[in-house]
Order: structure tokens, then sequence, then C-alpha cells
């Protein structure tokens, strides 16, 4: 309990001092109020957001995107992932397109994925499960392309082949990397969502980012972004936990 403790409060003291520093550059005269506005101001802009319903409504929204994007993204990263480290052939075919798709930076697809889809909610989703896709999707096909052979052949033994060899050995001996590859893609969804929500968006986080800019309420872009970094957190907190369990299991 003591070491965790003092975990927790190490993890806490860089925030701390970056609160500290960003109250004292605010009341420096460096900067004015509307370039940097003080931990104050954003606190109040909370209250205020949180109390006309605003706030809890772009969470809700943005956390449901980055939810359901990245469901898809990942369900796909696992899917081809596994038939790329498992297959000599579709290696070689799919790996260097796919290699090159991952280059792409994520506002490079908005206008594509307008021109596609519309203005609804689904290129918002497709550009999140893009983002999930690719750290997946490469995690997913290294592990399973480096498995131990012998996992392999002791599978045979047992009769398992197909998907029952990739469910019952090669995934779960995977498992650590996999995870690891699933926490990118959660990271990553948080990334693309930003610019998700620059498609024609009235609603979330990244709507709320870019709205603030245009209004000039710093205070609002700076809680926003403060915001994205707590849910992002949160989120990779969770999937940690998952990745510590199945590294006790499978370690």
């Amino acid at each position: 309990m003591a070491r965790r403790l003092a975990r927790v409060a190490a993890g806490l003291l860089l925030p701390a001092l970056l609160l500290l520093a960003w109250q004292l550059a605010a009341h420096s005269g460096v900067y004015t109020r509307a370039q940097l506005p003080p931990p104050a101001d954003v606190w109040r802009a909370l209250g205020d957001l949180a109390a006309h319903g605003d706030l809890g409504h772009h969470v809700a929204i943005s956390v449901q995107r980055v939810l359901l994007g990245f469901a898809a993204g990942t369900a796909a990263g696992l899917l081809l992932g596994a038939l790329v480290g498992l297959s000599g052939p579709a290696r070689a075919l799919l790996a260097p397109t796919v290699g090159a798709l991952r280059a792409v930076p994520s506002l490079a697809w908005v206008p594509l994925l307008l021109l596609w889809l519309g203005i609804g909610e689904t290129p918002k989703l497709t550009l999140v499960a893009v983002g999930a896709f690719f750290p997946v999707y490469t995690t997913v096909s290294s592990a399973l392309d480096h498995a131990d052979r012998r996992l392999v052949e002791l599978g045979h033994a047992y009769g398992r082949s197909g998907p029952a060899l990739l469910a019952q050995v090669l995934l779960p001996a995977a498992a650590p990397a996999v995870l690891s590859g699933v926490r990118l893609g959660l990271a990553q969804s948080w990334l693309f969502l930003v610019a998700a929500e620059l498609i024609a968006s009235t609603m979330g986080l990244g709507y709320l980012l870019i709205d603030s800019q245009n209004t000039g309420r710093t205070d609002v872009l700076v809680l926003t972004i403060v915001l994205l970094a707590l849910l992002g957190k949160a989120s990779d907190a969770v999937l940690g936990l998952a990745e510590a369990r199945v590294k006790l299991r499978w370690g």
C-alpha cells in the first residue's frame, strides 16, 4: 500500500509543478489573459459549461465516437493483422500497401471521407476507426509473424488448426504484445477524434476546441485540451489494468 501511494504521489508531482508554472506564467505579465488564462478562469469555464449542461453532452458525444470507432478499428486490425501475420502470401500481397496507407496524415482523410460518406456520423466514426486500426494491425501482424513455431506444432499435436489454433494458442501467447497495440490504438483514436470532429460537427470536444478558438474563448480552449488529456489518460489506465492482468497470467 505504501509503495502504491508513493507511486501515485510521484505521478502527481509533475502535474502539480506544471499547474504552478501555469499560474506563475499567467500572472507574470508576459502573456495577456486572452493568450494564457489562469487556472481559475479555466475552472470557472468548467463550472459555467457544466451548469448549462453543455459540457456533459460534448464529453458524452466524443466518448461515444471514440468507443465506437475504436471498437471497429480494433476488430479490423485484429482480423487483418492475424491474416498478414499467419499467411506469407497475404503478407506479401497486403503488407506493403497497408504500410503505405499508414503514413497518410489523419487530416488528409477528411476531404475524401466527406466526399464518400457525407457529413453525418459515419465519416467521423470511420476516421477514428482508421486511427485505431493501424497500431493494432501492426502489433498483431508482427507478434504473430514472430510467434514461436513450437507453439504451432504443439497446437497441431492437440488437433488445433485454423481459427481454433489462432484463438486458443497463438493469440493468448501474443496477448501482451497485442494489448500494447490496442493501447496505442486507443491513444490514436483520441488523436484522430479532433480531426474527425472537424467534419461539419456541432457537438463534441473537437468541435468545442475549434469553436472556442473562433470565438476567442481561450479559457474554454485550454479546458478542452485538459479534458482530452484526462479522458485519454483515464481510458488508457483502464486498458493498462487489463494489460497488467494478462501479463501476470501469461508472463
